[in-house]
């Protein structure tokens, strides 16, 4: 019994992850705007053409930071510059991340709503629901993180100068080199984050839409079909996206630093990059990513769990 609601949920997941992944990219490259590690062409030491020699050191010009772009901009460069097939760079780590990640959280989850549902009602207190979700996130974030790092640094790599780029063949590349390179617990690097944003988008994804799906039923709103599925999963998509968007931007920067051997990190740790992006970039900074997060987490979260309702309607039998 427990084993059928990992596969369900693995397979759900799986289809959810693939079919949105370009946006889930485009989150990526735009909560990076910004970042101070990048490289900035912005700032350049210049000389005049003609100038006399002199001792004194050269002038440094600081021109604007370039506009932040939204996320149609963002994508149409990303196609321009780097190719169609740019927008799936770093499925495999998705593949794999749904793969760990998320079949662990949504099996143990199933297991958890089953033990804890009142027999007598069959309903699942909403508290019992939140408290389902931040365990089952936890452990499942606790166990895909190194694909997770790796699916972060493939998409990224792109935005970053040839030079610089890791360029990896695929998950299994990226995460052998990063343990040869950078040590085995650099696969962990961020894993604070992952775990509480796991704990939060769990607990607001899975508890909002069986919540919101109880609701519509029992007030007879919709019968138990489409339309009450996705206007659930839609529903907890927005929940799930406005709780974890902060914790998101700062995973994604921590994940993606670049470590210098000798040098010390752009980031020590979580708080500091919390505190360094809101004192460069301001408060707001911390939702930057948000409309292709919405955009992103809505559509995953209606294909995550229309697709889970018919997967458990084709496996009701097994």
């Amino acid at each position: 019994m427990g084993i059928k609601g990992f596969v369900e949920g693995g397979i759900a997941s799986i289809i959810a992850g693939c079919s949105t992944h370009p946006l889930d990219l485009l989150k990526v490259r735009m909560q990076l705007q910004g970042e101070t590690q990048v490289p900035n062409p912005a700032v350049q030491t210049l000389r005049p053409a003609l100038a006399f020699p002199t001792n004194a050191a050269p002038t440094a010009v600081h021109a604007p930071p370039p506009p932040r772009v939204g996320l149609v901009t963002v994508g149409v460069r990303i196609v321009q510059q780097e190719g169609v097939a740019a927008l799936f760079s770093g499925v495999s780590a998705t593949v794999l991340r749904q793969t760990l990640y998320s079949t662990t959280r949504m099996g143990l989850y199933d297991i958890l709503k089953k033990k804890w549902t009142d027999p007598a009602t069959g309903n699942m207190p909403l508290m019992s629901k939140i408290g389902a979700g931040l365990v089952a996130g936890g452990i499942g974030a606790a166990v895909g993180n190194p694909a997770d790092v790796a699916m972060v640094r493939m998409q990224a790599d792109g935005r970053l100068p040839p030079a610089q780029r890791r360029n990896y063949k695929s998950v299994l590349d990226a995460i052998t080199r990063m343990s040869k390179q950078e040590g085995i617990t650099s696969l962990w690097r961020g894993s604070s984050l992952t775990v509480n944003r796991a704990m939060l988008v769990t607990a607001s994804q899975l508890a909002s839409y069986d919540q919101i799906k109880e609701t519509i039923l029992q007030k007879g709103l919709m019968k138990d079909g489409l339309g009450t599925h996705v206007t659930s999963s839609f529903s907890a998509g927005f929940v799930a996206a406005v709780a974890s968007n902060p914790v998101d931007v700062i995973k994604t920067r921590v994940m993606n630093m670049k470590v210098e051997p000798g040098a010390a990190p752009p980031y020590t740790g979580a708080l500091d990059c919390a505190l360094k992006t809101v004192r460069a970039e301001g408060p707001m900074a911390l939702y930057k990513g948000f409309i292709p997060t919405i955009s992103r987490q809505g559509p995953f979260t209606v294909v995550l769990f229309v697709t889970l309702e018919q997967v458990r309607k084709l496996l009701k039998d097994f």
